[in-house]
């Protein structure tokens, strides 16, 4: 028997990328750096002109009959949001290329606009390869005369070959979708509250950036990039619970639920895996919220009971005055949840807790 293995999933092979002591990159930069020093990627195949069939198919069952779904109509968000298949990667990369490349480097961090390429989806059952994404920005680029070193150096190829980066990681290390890259994570002192994971997943938080994106994730399959790394942020920082509770809700909502990306992003979020973020890196997600969407029109849109309040204070509901609120007919810890934790209380005991594990690295 003769196998043979043919890429289409990712730009590079896991095994063909490895540093000057043969070893796997550990960190993105110098990873993508090597990634970009190759030769790039070949032009996908064209269709076939002709697929042979069998001359008499077996005999099998309509889509319908499985029963698959449930009887409670969860999906009905998801429908409205994507559309499936190769006809809808192709457009949404038709729509991405001609309509928000230019503009991502300022747009993609903005939660009410459509300014990512939302093909996560897509890249991930296989319904469009990162080559024909890669090709057709190269089309692009030279259709707009723009230098070859501006557009491989965007930030918007930076995010395709960060999910290279985190295919390349999960192969050399298949262990850490469930355990930390850093063992010394696997006796941290995670605080496991039932209700405040419960809290977090239905976007009860009483922080509406937050529980904005849960809604969200709830809702459509999908949440914004710059979201996730604030909810994500808010769970293993603010709330100190297990990265792997987060990784495990997102494979369970996400419809781009990805092992390689989800679990190289919670293990960068909680400090413990490849490239992570730094264990002082805790997001106000006041803060955040009050930078990345100002007006308020995402929080507006997932939040409907906050959407009276004034700018001024639609991120931070629980420190306006009672007339802002009776007159924006908001009730917290009534009709919106009051904070469940204290975010400053949270951060200090947070920053506590892993400048212990960064002492004992050291040591």
């Amino acid at each position: 028997m003769i196998v043979e293995s043919f890429n289409a999933a990712l730009l590079h092979e896991p095994w063909t990328i490895h540093n000057q002591s043969d070893k796997p990159f550990q960190v993105f930069t110098p990873f993508w750096r090597h990634c970009l020093a190759r030769p790039d990627p070949d032009e996908p195949l064209r269709l076939p002109k002709k697929l042979v069939t069998p001359h008499k198919w077996p005999k099998s069952l309509a889509l319908e009959e499985l029963e698959l779904e449930p009887s409670i109509n969860w999906a009905e968000g998801l429908r409205a949001s994507w559309q499936p298949g190769e006809k809808g990667a192709s457009a949404q990369l038709k729509r991405f290329l001609h309509e928000s490349f230019g503009a991502y480097s300022e747009l993609r961090d903005r939660p009410a606009v459509r300014g990512t390429s939302r093909l996560s989806p897509h890249l991930h059952f296989g319904e469009i390869s990162p080559r024909q994404v890669w090709q057709g920005l190269a089309r692009l680029a030279e259709k707009q005369k723009l230098p070859p070193a501006e557009w491989r150096s965007s930030q918007f190829l930076s995010e395709l070959g960060w999910r290279e980066f985190a295919h390349h990681f999960l192969f050399h290390f298949p262990h850490t979708p469930t355990e930390p890259l850093r063992t010394e994570f696997r006796n941290f002192a995670w605080r496991k509250d039932a209700a405040w994971l419960r809290a977090w997943q239905r976007g009860r938080t009483g922080y509406p950036i937050v529980d904005a994106g849960m809604r969200e994730l709830w809702a459509t399959g999908w949440m914004h990039n710059r979201v996730r790394m604030i909810v994500a942020s808010f769970l293993v920082k603010d709330l100190l619970a297990p990265w792997q509770e987060g990784a495990r809700w997102f494979w369970d909502t996400l419809v781009d639920a990805d092992l390689a990306q989800n679990t190289l992003g919670w293990q960068w979020t909680a400090g413990c895996g490849a490239d992570a973020a730094p264990y002082f890196r805790v997001f106000n997600p006041q803060t955040q919220a009050e930078k990345f969407d100002p007006r308020g029109f995402y929080i507006r849109r997932w939040c409907p009971e906050l959407a009276k309040l004034p700018d001024r204070w639609l991120h931070r509901p629980d420190s306006a005055p009672a007339e802002v609120l009776k007159h924006a007919e908001v009730q917290p810890g009534h009709n919106y949840p009051a904070p469940i934790v204290s975010h400053a209380i949270a951060r200090d005991v947070a920053l506590e807790a892993f400048a212990k594990i960064k002492i004992g690295r050291q040591i």
